[in-house]
This record gives structure tokens, sequence and C-alpha cells, in this order.
């Protein structure tokens, strides 16, 4: 079962795009591809180096790395070189879709994303979706979701959860205070104070 987590591979060092470009271009040169070449250097960078490299290759060769990716390669190893070329908030935006597509919801795919990601790229994400998809994403995702869970998403997808520059011990006591009296100290929980802080709160913050 695909995992739609943020990427695993770190970043690589030395990293140098234009190298790596010109090994690319290299091993898609002429009769044949070297395929070894490829998968070595695809994945061993990570999603933002791999846009780095996409722009060298064009800049180096006018070249777009995809369209080269899909006119060497065929099959299932094509499927993957070009999606490892896509921008992470594309990948999301397709994750998205897959997992309120047909029958049933994959919930934790829903909030691995949106609870996750960072204001300026659930932006991205939305923006992504709608051109894509020609809908609205949060019209999508309330259409297969309901009650508490529903309502958390909904802030999640309001991009607007505070910027991680440093965290507010006060405020992160302050806000451990609410939770435990919301959930603890009384009969029932208040949902909506935990929706509230876990919806706007950085993740630095949250972490705390």
């Amino acid at each position: 079962l695909l995992q739609y987590t943020r990427g695993t591979v770190t970043a690589f060092a030395p990293f140098d795009a234009r190298a790596d470009a010109e090994a690319l271009r290299k091993a898609m040169k002429g009769l044949g591809t070297d395929e070894e070449t490829v998968l070595n250097i695809l994945t061993t960078r990570n999603n933002a180096q791999r846009q780095e490299i996409a722009s060298a290759f064009k800049t180096l060769f006018g070249r777009d790395l995809v369209d080269d990716l899909k006119s060497e390669l065929t099959g299932k190893f094509e499927t993957l070189m070009v999606s490892l070329m896509r921008p992470a908030y594309i990948f999301d935006a397709h994750a998205l879709k897959h997992a309120i597509k047909g029958a049933g919801t994959n919930e934790k795919v829903l909030t691995e994303i949106l609870a996750s990601r960072t204001p300026a790229e659930v932006q991205n994400i939305k923006q992504v979706y709608l051109q894509e998809y020609e809908a609205s994403l949060e019209d999508k995702i309330t259409g297969e979701t309901s009650g508490h869970f529903q309502r958390l998403l909904v802030v999640l997808l309001q991009a607007n959860r505070d910027p991680d520059v440093g965290v507010d011990e006060a405020l992160v006591e302050q806000d451990a205070q609410v939770l435990f009296r919301a959930g603890e100290l009384k009969w029932g929980t208040d949902e909506e104070k935990f929706i509230t802080i876990l919806g706007t709160r950085s993740i630095s913050h949250l972490r705390r």
C-alpha cells in the first residue's frame, strides 16, 4: 500500500545540478538509454534537488527533462521516473484525488498530507487540484467526509497555520491547559478547541 507522506530521501551531498543534468543528457542521448544512471541520479536526490536538475537541464540543453524521460523510457520504469520529477505539491494533489476517488475515502492520506504541509504548500496543492481536475479540493473533501474530522480538514485547507518561526513557550503551556480543560475536566469533549489549536498552530508548536 502506497504511503503518501513526505519523501524520505534526504538532500544529496555534494550536489551539483549541472553535473547531474549533463549526466542525464549523456545517459539518454543517442542509441539506447543508460537506465542505471537515470535511476541512480533521480532516486538519490530529493524533490527540491530534482527540480534544480530539471531547471539546469533546460538551461544547458534547451530541452525538457520530463519530456526526454517520457521519450526514452518505457513501462513502469518510465512511470516511476516521471513521477519522481513532479514537484511535491503536484504529487500531493494527485494523491488527494486518489484518496477521495471511488468508493470509500482514505482518511489517513488526507490527514498525512493536509496536516503536515505548510500554508504555502496547501495553497499550491489547492491551485493544482483546481487546474488539473476543474473542481474545488475543499468541496470534494467536504462531500466525502463528515463530522469533526471534516471540520478539521476544512480548517487545514484554509492554509492559515501559524508560521514555523520559533516556539512561544507561554502559548504552548496555554494551549496545553485549554486542551486539558476541553478534554479531561468536563463531561464530554470540546472538539472545537482541539480543531482550532490542531488546525492553526505551527508544527513546531504542536510538537512541544
